[in-house]
């Protein structure tokens, strides 16, 4: 009972402070010149046809918004699982509570300057795509994690630096440090250094046993591995569309490339996360059922 009290006071001063931080970040940060009539962004209702250009804004808007319910919704939902599965969902909070500081100011980078930040993302996608590979452990348990390993490199290991390959090469690539084919395929690498790891829907990985993972997880550990193998093929569609990239050569690139990518977001981390409270919710059911 103590610990329970304990994980809800602590869920809602998370909860509290993250409010409070949004709210100063909202005062902090200035939104550029408005229009009086639309409420818009002068650059989106300067007569022009400009329909990709709203899209873009919206979704940067949505993403924001939605990252901000789903940090919520978790720290919320965190002291209705059993202890051994909290863990999931303070990462699945921390996951989209830092993406959305980060969609707040790719917004207003948008709304005052029309460009979209490939910094900001590339910020943002350095801290939260490592936490997103630590949701396994921590959703299947330590048992279902093998030892093996590769180059010397754990599970943990060969995740953390799978990401570090994968968003590092693409920003090299999308910041023009080096050829952007090159940096599409060798950030390709640090992908499936991942998919290795973690499995796919229809095997166990290098560091995930499917034998050892409770029955009750198996369908969000494989939905978990679905988003890894399919959900982030949207990336690299929208890295061709940047404007440094430029293999896909298109007018308004840099929105093309922005709309993937926040959908992208938008389905993989919420989606990562409600995925494995699903999963940690029927657990949790099966536990109570069992005492």
């Amino acid at each position: 009972m103590i610990t329970e009290k304990f994980s809800k006071t602590t869920s809602l001063l998370l909860i509290a402070t993250f409010a409070l931080a949004m709210a100063s970040t909202v005062s902090a940060a200035g939104v550029g010149e408005m229009d009086a009539e639309t409420g818009l962004p002068a650059f989106l209702s300067d007569g022009v046809d400009d329909g990709l250009e709203t899209l873009t804004f919206f979704l940067f808007f949505v993403g924001y918004i939605a990252m901000g319910a789903a940090f919520v919704f978790f720290m919320s939902e965190r002291s209705n699982v059993a202890p051994q599965y909290r863990t999931t969902m303070t990462i699945s909070a921390l996951i989209v509570g830092i993406a959305a500081f980060h969609y707040y100011y790719m917004r207003g980078v948008y709304a005052d300057f029309g460009e979209v930040s490939v910094e900001y993302r590339y910020m943002d996608w350095i801290i939260t795509v490592p936490l997103m590979a630590l949701k396994f452990p921590s959703l299947v348990g330590k048992g279902a994690i093998t030892d093996a390993k590769f180059a010397g490199l754990g599970f943990t290991g060969i995740c953390f630096l799978g990401a570090l390959i994968m968003i590092g090469f693409g920003y090299a690539g999308e910041a023009g440090l080096m050829n952007e084919i090159l940096a599409l395929l060798l950030g390709g690498m640090g992908w499936a250094m991942i998919i290795v790891a973690t499995g796919t829907p229809w095997s166990s990985g290098l560091g995930v046993d499917n034998s050892k993972i409770s029955e009750e997880l198996m369908w969000s550990a494989n939905a978990l591995r679905w988003f890894i193998v399919v959900g982030w093929i949207i990336y690299p569609l929208g890295y061709l569309f940047s404007p440094e990239v430029a293999l896909i050569e298109v007018d308004n690139g840099a929105e093309y490339m922005a709309v993937a990518y926040n959908i992208a977001d938008i389905i993989n981390k919420i989606g990562f996360g409600v995925v494995a409270w699903m999963g940690a919710k029927k657990a949790t059911e099966v536990l109570a059922a069992s005492e």
